[in-house]
């Protein structure tokens, strides 16, 4: 016997005992007779009792059969509202969406972008998971994740959202001190910060030219953390010298208290992407806020922005 219970023949017997009738339950449920009648005959059979009485003249329940169409009128009742509801999520926006994102672009920047989506989806919440590390949408059940990468090809479906330009800043004091770099090669005479999170081996900055000259430089400096926004202090109190990306350091630059170095050399191209995993039609309030999140950072995102 299978572990699992004949809910479809449950289903159908509880149709017969609701409608008395065998021709009744399958015109009711758009099945032949013969379906309806083995439905029965395979339960009562799975069951070892006999549910119900029936002659030419006379449609009787057992006492077995009234008690088993009581819960399976309960099971029907339960799974059409269960439906329902599944289906009133695909079509409107309601339910719990899992989202991720790195550290510093999630509170820099989706962290304040979601009120304004909440107030427009008032059935819908959110679970933001803020890490730079990389998550397992699938294993860990998120529903869709901002991404700050060079993408490898993957069984996920991703939408590029940006541009993410990565170039050296430093304090005006520490490079009035220790000099402006000019080439990869000049960085050995300077305390650089690191990133743990780079895809390029570690320890090991990879610098690309604008005419398409590449150098790896393994730097040396005090300081290294898994999350870019954390070199932002030191960095400003003029503690050395660390590739940043844009949406970090724009504001300490406009503001003076940081300045780019060596713009003709930057690290591997990356971009802001949303990515989920692939599949079938995704549920309406997945869809809502990923089409809000694509709008949102496609665009400017600060003063002078222009890689939106």
């Amino acid at each position: 016997m299978s572990k699992l219970p004949d809910l479809e023949a449950l289903a159908i017997f509880a149709k017969v005992a609701e409608v008395q009738s065998f021709s009744g339950a399958a015109e009711a449920l758009m099945l032949s007779k013969a379906t309806v009648s083995k439905a029965v005959s395979r339960l009562e059979q799975r069951l070892g009792a006999t549910l119900l009485h029936r002659t030419s003249r006379r449609f009787s329940l057992t006492d077995a059969g009234r008690a088993l169409a009581a819960r399976g009128a309960q099971m029907v009742m339960e799974a059409e509202i269960a439906e329902g509801e599944a289906m009133d999520q695909a079509i409107a926006p309601r339910g719990l969406v899992r989202l991720a994102a790195p550290m510093s672009f999630g509170m820099g920047y989706v962290a304040p972008a979601l009120p304004e989506f909440l107030a427009q989806h008032p059935d819908v919440s959110v679970e933001l998971h803020l890490s730079d590390a990389v998550v397992d949408l699938i294993g860990d059940g998120f529903d869709c994740a901002l991404r700050i990468a060079a993408l490898p090809d993957s069984s996920l479906t991703a939408r590029r959202l940006r541009s993410v330009r990565r170039v050296l800043v430093a304090s005006p004091d520490y490079l009035n001190q220790r000099g402006r770099p000019a080439h990869p090669s000049d960085l050995v005479r300077h305390a650089c910060l690191g990133y743990t999170y780079l895809a390029s081996p570690p320890e090991t900055w990879r610098m690309i030219h604008s005419s398409g000259e590449e150098i790896a430089f393994r730097p040396v400096g005090p300081l290294r953390a898994n999350n870019a926004d954390a070199l932002t202090a030191s960095l400003c109190a003029g503690l050395g010298i660390a590739p940043q990306p844009d949406f970090i350091y724009w504001r300490d630059v406009a503001e003076g208290r940081l300045e780019t170095v060596m713009t003709d050399w930057t690290l591997p191209p990356i971009s802001l992407h949303l990515v989920a995993p692939g599949g079938g039609p995704r549920p309406a309030r997945v869809m809502a806020l990923m089409d809000y999140l694509s709008k949102r950072f496609s665009g400017p995102l600060w003063p002078g922005d222009e890689r939106g």
